[in-house]
């Protein structure tokens, strides 16, 4: 029997979930070495190539480098703004040799999709460090800054498809605070999702009809297209400049109202001890002191903003609240 497109994706979606499941039962059951010292595996809760797959990757280099846990491995689970990944997470109830990384974009996804679990049914372990936004366009855009972009914006926003993450996301959120900074009405605006920076970046390269012209996203997807003059920024969402980035920031450019910042972080699953909690913080702390990590901080224009274990949690309790209210403000959710 031949599957129609959206059948295929959930059965795709629920051997990727079953396949992860098991290889945290079986993580779980191999004996004395089975503690997050000998084995540790970091979800992404996204496709290859975005924020979340970046944040995984240079930790595992790091705890690998440093010989912090022997054995790491990244396994991407994308789907929903991460919410897919959330909720593979709380089926490993227990499980303390997995942690899932996380941050703004999740939120959004769990007010947009109306997620049954959301993350109060984690384990929190650590902010990490916050990642901005950049607002950009291909190199041959009409568009020579963010003023020029607004202008043509203004006289017809169905006719200007802008490109980001998932629906609800930061990336919309931005978008839709600065088209109604601007006097355009968010509901008014076209945007255009993607599921991970990778899509993104490809669409805005092409020249096909109905891709769009202008992209939002964290500074990491951009950054190589950026380096090479493929992409020109217009604005980067940031308290100041960022080096080696020539564009203002949004308050220099007129608009401080846009103000969102994209954070990282880690939990883990619901139901492990307190000691097993602490272990996962003290690997993270050990973690963020090595060379390659603060190598990638540099490098991927990263600002450390570390909040350990419970005050992560409370943490998250708030920044829920207050996405939801941007959400709600802006008639996204």
């Amino acid at each position: 029997m031949k599957l129609s497109p959206p059948v295929r994706w959930i059965v795709g979606v629920a051997c990727v979930i079953a396949l992860v499941v098991a290889a945290g039962i079986n993580a779980s059951r191999t004996g004395s070495g089975a503690d997050a010292r000998a084995k540790l595996t970091l979800i992404a809760p996204a496709a290859a190539g975005g924020g979340w797959d970046l944040v995984a990757r240079e930790a595992q280099q790091a705890l690998r480098t440093d010989r912090i846990s022997n054995n790491v491995q990244v396994v991407n689970i994308p789907g929903a703004a991460g919410t897919i990944g959330l909720s593979q997470l709380t089926e490993l109830g227990g499980e303390s040799t997995t942690m899932m990384v996380t941050g703004t974009v999740m939120l959004g996804g769990i007010a947009r999709n109306d997620s049954p679990v959301d993350l109060s049914d984690t384990t929190p372990i650590a902010r990490l460090a916050e990642d901005f936004e950049v607002i950009v366009v291909p190199e041959n855009s009409p568009f020579q800054t963010l003023d020029d972009m607004i202008e043509a914006w203004r006289e017809n926003p169905a006719a200007m498809p802008i490109g980001g993450g998932s629906a609800g996301g930061i990336d919309h959120m931005v978008a839709a605070l600065l088209a109604r900074e601007a006097g355009i009405d968010p509901a008014a605006i076209r945007y255009a999702a993607y599921a991970g920076g990778g899509e993104l970046t490809i669409n805005l390269l092409s020249t096909a009809p109905g891709t769009p012209g202008v992209g939002i996203s964290g500074y990491n997807d951009f950054r190589d297209l950026l380096i090479d003059g493929r992409l020109r920024p217009l604005v980067v969402i940031a308290p100041e400049r960022l080096e080696g980035l020539e564009a203002p920031t949004a308050e220099e450019a007129g608009y401080p109202a846009v103000d969102l910042v994209n954070w990282r972080g880690l939990v883990a699953p619901a139901g492990i001890e307190d000691s097993e909690q602490q272990e996962l913080i003290d690997i993270v702390e050990e973690m963020i002191a090595t060379e390659h990590w603060q190598a990638a901080v540099e490098r991927n224009r990263w600002e450390e903003s570390f909040l350990p274990g419970d005050e992560f949690g409370r943490f998250l309790v708030e920044e829920q609240l207050r996405v939801d209210a941007i959400l709600e403000d802006l008639e996204l959710s």
